[in-house]
């Protein structure tokens, strides 16, 4: 429904003026026709009776409406009777509409409301308006000081759109799913907060800003919705937001698949790279982001976009080429519950990876490659899919991180310290020989033996074991950095 209603703004108008008012309401049935509309189309579309392109069909209504003088435009006025037979577009298969694919139908008009939508779909509404001048008017006043005309649209949402709908639902949802993590790690970390990791305070600040980003995202929608009308600084804080938290998430990963904390106490000049790529994500996620909301011209946009395109393929290249780092070093001090920690993580983002390469080829294929976007009622996809993937990754290092009593067995422990052997023997052992005593034995004349064969057992077990790994044999030369093979000899060094 589209409700007009004209403001005086200054003094009041010539009461000698009339207007004649011309009502233009053009379906189409390509949602990119009406995405890429720009104000200067206006003049061309208007009154065309004819398809902008071979294979973008729609049907249009055009009516016009004389008013003698300015006070017959603030009086209640219908035109439902007059604004009912849509007409195809020339080009296009010549059917009537038949009444279906309406989401709702309103019986009555509302007062002053000038048109109805015959189908549910994406609309272009147009209104040229001509001024009559009397002998006595002033006709050296500027049409554009006399007055203006704001135009309300509503639909069975209110002002919010039928293919913004389903995504306000979907940020609600998600809202919902980020306070559930929030107060799910909250009562893991109040339950086992005297052994909580540095990891651990990290996964916690992204479950915040991202409960945050989705309730600015909500609140948006729903003053859109009630309102009709968008505030642009909300909408740029929660993509500031996003970006925040998408950068905060990813600099997260980097520093689990390098180790830190885990197999190594500190990152040292590494961490400056890590800082730096992060900063770069945050800007140019941020201006993506930011250029996306505003409607800036779109080469600014792919301008951003292309980088943190190509910026987020490298971090994830270097994320994989440190897991299969850190595994190694798992392997060789033969610390199998980290390993198989640091497996699950890997199996993780391999998933999510394989995931992200087939919506792209998915949204590729059914938006950005058609002529005609008919499909609008799933454009809400290509942005939730994202954010719901981003957020099962997050589910997934929730629970792999998770606080618990047995938190101190992911923290960093240097190899001489065998207790964390020990721990890992021990509920094996008391299992196995419970009940059983202890016999005194005599001891050996010389331990060295013993201490050999223990030393050449482990050997044995590195030489078989470490270079059993796929990528070791093929990325030699980058898994085998210099920094690498010093911690690989300082090792060895240990165990002879």
């Amino acid at each position: 429904v589209a409700r007009p209603g004209t403001l005086v703004e200054g003094e009041p108008c010539d009461p000698s003026l009339s207007f004649n008012v011309t009502w233009y309401l053009r379906y189409c049935n390509c949602y990119n026709e009406v995405f890429n509309f720009v104000d200067e189309q206006a003049e061309a579309y208007f009154g065309s009776t004819k398809e902008e392109r071979d294979g973008w069909p729609g049907s249009y209504e055009m009516l016009p409406s004389l008013f003698q003088n300015y006070s017959e435009l603030f009086k209640p006025q219908s035109f439902s009777g007059d604004f009912v037979h849509p007409v195809v577009l020339s080009g296009g298969k010549q059917t009537r509409y038949n009444g279906t694919n309406h989401t709702a139908v309103v019986e009555k008009l509302a007062t002053n409301g000038a048109i109805k939508t015959w189908q549910d779909g994406p609309y272009i509404f147009i209104v040229q308006i001509g001024i009559s001048y009397s002998k006595d008017s002033l006709k050296d006043v500027p049409q554009n000081q006399l007055f203006t005309m704001t135009v309300e649209v509503k639909g069975p949402y209110e002002y919010l759109s039928l293919a913004e709908y389903p995504l306000m639902i979907f940020f609600m949802v998600m809202c919902i799913v980020y306070v559930l993590f929030g107060v799910l790690w909250l009562a893991w970390s109040a339950c086992y907060w005297r052994d909580l990791l540095r990891i651990q305070f990290w996964i916690g600040a992204v479950i915040f800003l991202g409960m945050l980003e989705k309730a600015v995202f909500y609140a948006e929608f729903q003053n859109i919705r009630y309102k009709g009308e968008s505030v642009q600084g909300a909408m740029i804080l929660a993509e500031l937001l996003s970006a925040v938290k998408r950068s905060l998430a990813r600099t997260l990963v980097i520093i689990v698949s390098l180790g830190y904390g885990i197999v190594k106490p500190r990152l040292g000049v590494t961490l400056h790279k890590v800082v730096v790529a992060g900063a770069l994500y945050l800007l140019f996620s941020g201006m993506e982001g930011v250029l996306r909301v505003t409607g800036a011209q779109t080469d600014l946009a792919s301008l951003a976009f292309i980088p943190l395109a190509f910026l987020d393929t490298a971090l994830c290249w270097w994320i994989f080429i440190s897991l299969t780092q850190t595994m190694k070093l798992l392997k060789l001090r033969r610390n199998i519950v980290k390993l198989s920690l640091y497996r699950h993580f890997t199996n993780t983002l391999i998933l999510a990876v394989a995931a992200s390469i087939v919506f792209i080829i998915w949204t590729t294929m059914k938006f950005r490659l058609v002529d005609c976007q008919s499909d609008w009622q799933e454009l809400w996809v290509d942005d939730a899919i994202w954010r719901m993937l981003f957020s099962m990754i997050l589910f997934a290092i929730m629970v792999l991180w998770r606080p618990s009593a047995n938190n101190q067995r992911f923290a960093f422990s240097p190899l001489s310290e065998e207790e964390e052997d020990d721990e890992q023997k021990e509920p094996m052992l008391k299992e196995s020989f419970e009940g059983m005593k202890m016999r005194s034995t005599k001891q050996e004349p010389n331990g060295n033996t013993k201490v050999n064969k223990a030393q050449e057992d482990d050997l044995k077990w590195v030489e078989e074991n470490v270079p059993s790994s796929v990528t070791d044999v093929a990325l030699p030369a980058l898994l085998d950095s210099d920094e690498e093979r010093m911690i690989t000899h300082f090792e060895r060094s240990k165990m002879e």
